[in-house]
């Protein structure tokens, strides 16, 4: 089989067919949805507590409210009875991290294991419901437009000054989560500043998801122009969990590439690595 020619529009093939309606799924789509409206619902009141003192005490860096999106991470996993292993340490200290990106889902799963702020593109904010829900979790919006360069420059420069860990999805898409696609090395250049070359590090972390037993390889697939209601949906009907294993590489010093593209390239070679590793 020809492999599809990756895109910012990639499609790939056509996405599984609906599962089969069988008893209990009613019953378990409800007691999910209760269960995580109860749980962001807890998370928004702590958030917003947790905002207001760093706020008094200003505080940039964000020591409480940082860690609200991660424990509601993963509780949202547990209750859709989701496995996450972990492998590597994620780094400590301020700077990036890249991964290859799948689904929506990959939010939940990288934020269950480390403290991060995503990077996504500013059509997320306004997105029903989950544009509100990242805003509040500091996640920082950008215009993949090349004359926006040094004007995201400095917004990165300013969030990792402030102690941020932030992560983006260099392939610019989501795929099949079969597959890791070509880095696009943009988003890179903003790390080359004379401010922070000396000092920023990228850590790559490699994502795989691994389908319930008996499901479509692709059943946490969530790319081209499928719509994101039906795939929660049959997510929190699922019988069965799946497992997700994230891979977090040693960091890279920007220091030691000479630029972007290099940069770009060897996140790109390690995520590849650990993806088809797994």
């Amino acid at each position: 089989m020809t492999r599809p020619v990756p895109s910012p529009t990639w499609m790939g093939e056509a996405p599984p067919a609906p599962p089969t309606p069988r008893a209990g799924d009613r019953l378990r789509l409800s007691a999910r949805c209760v269960c995580v409206v109860l749980v962001f619902l807890c998370g928004l009141g702590a958030m917003g507590v947790t905002r207001l003192i760093e706020t008094v005490l200003r505080r940039s860096d964000r020591p409480l409210s940082v860690h609200i999106p991660r424990l509601v991470s993963r509780a949202t996993v547990a209750i859709l009875g989701i496995g996450v292993t972990i492998r590597g340490r994620p780094m400590r200290h301020a700077g990036a991290v890249v991964c290859n990106h799948g689904s929506w889902f990959d939010i939940l799963a990288l934020n269950a294991a480390s403290n991060v702020f995503f990077v996504a593109k500013s059509e997320v904010a306004g997105w029903p419901g989950i544009g509100f829900l990242a805003r509040i979790a500091g996640t920082v919006f950008i215009r993949r437009d090349p004359r926006e360069a040094a004007a995201q420059a400095r917004l990165f420069e300013t969030r990792i000054r402030a102690g941020h860990r932030l992560l983006f999805f260099p392939e610019g898409t989501s795929s099949d989560t079969r597959r890791v696609l070509p880095f696009k090395s943009t988003l890179f250049q903003a790390f080359f500043t004379e401010d922070l070359r000396a000092r920023m590090w990228v850590q790559p972390v490699s994502l795989r998801y691994h389908a319930p037993s008996g499901e479509d390889p692709r059943f946490y697939g969530w790319w081209g122009d499928m719509a994101f209601a039906p795939h929660l949906e049959k997510l929190l009907k699922a019988r069965r969990g799946g497992r997700i294993t994230l891979v977090f590489h040693p960091p890279l010093a920007v220091a030691a590439h000479r630029d972007r593209k290099a940069l770009a390239a060897a996140c790109e070679a390690a995520v590849r690595d650990g993806f088809s590793a797994l």
